[in-house]
C-alpha cells in the first residue's frame, strides 16, 4: 500500500449508497442482469473480486494482490492511460459482493467507482458499476461529456463479459 492520499471527498460513499453523488460530481449508475442462480452468484463474484473481468475486458489491473482488498493498490490501465487507485472497500456476503476504487494523485479523474453482484430474493443476479467523478487532468477538462459517455460504456461492456463469463452457470 502507497502513503498517497485519495483525491476526493467522501472516500468509501459507495459501500452503503450507490446512489451517492456529492456535489460537484458527475454520477454514474448501470445495473446489468447477468443471469439467475446461486452458481452463478459464485462465479460472477469471483470474476468481480479477483480481477478476472476487468482483464477479461482488455483493462490491466497492476497489482501485487490476487483478490480485491481494502487498502490494494491497483493501477487500472486502458488505451494508453494508467490510472492510480487503492481499494476503498470490498465485501464479499452471501448475497452481495464487490469492491470500489478510490483515485490517487495521478488519477485523470478524481473520485470512486464501485462494482458489486448481488443477488435478488428470486435469485436475479445483477451486476451494478456506480460511480461519482469529476475531471482531474487537463485532458479530460478537455473531453468534457465524452468522458460520461467513455464511463457508461464501460460500465455496460463491464455487465456484458460479466454475463458472457458466467453464461454456463445460468440457470434462467
Amino acid at each position: 500500500m502507497s502513503s498517497a492520499p485519495y483525491t476526493y471527498e467522501p472516500v468509501g460513499a459507495t459501500r452503503d449508497d450507490l446512489a451517492v453523488c456529492p456535489p460537484g460530481f458527475h454520477h454514474l449508475h448501470v445495473r446489468t442482469r447477468i443471469g439467475e442462480g446461486t452458481a452463478l452468484f459464485h462465479r460472477a463474484a469471483q470474476a468481480l473480486l479477483t480481477w478476472e473481468m476487468h482483464r477479461e475486458m482488455g483493462v490491466t489491473m497492476d497489482t501485487d494482490a490476487d483478490r480485491a482488498a481494502p487498502g490494494v493498490d491497483v493501477t487500472v490501465g486502458l488505451a494508453g492511460f494508467k490510472a492510480p487507485c487503492r481499494i476503498v472497500w470490498a465485501t464479499d456476503e452471501p448475497r452481495r459482493a464487490g469492491w470500489a476504487y478510490g483515485t490517487l494523485p495521478g488519477h485523470p479523474e478524481h473520485g470512486e467507482e464501485a462494482f458489486v453482484v448481488s443477488r435478488t430474493g428470486d435469485g436475479t443476479v445483477w451486476l451494478t458499476v456506480a460511480a461519482y467523478s469529476r475531471p482531474a487532468k487537463w485532458y479530460a477538462h478537455a473531453a468534457g461529456p465524452a468522458v460520461r459517455v467513455f464511463q457508461h460504456a464501460y460500465a455496460r461492456r463491464c455487465g456484458k463479459v460479466l454475463k458472457r463469463l458466467c453464461a454456463d452457470e445460468d440457470e434462467s
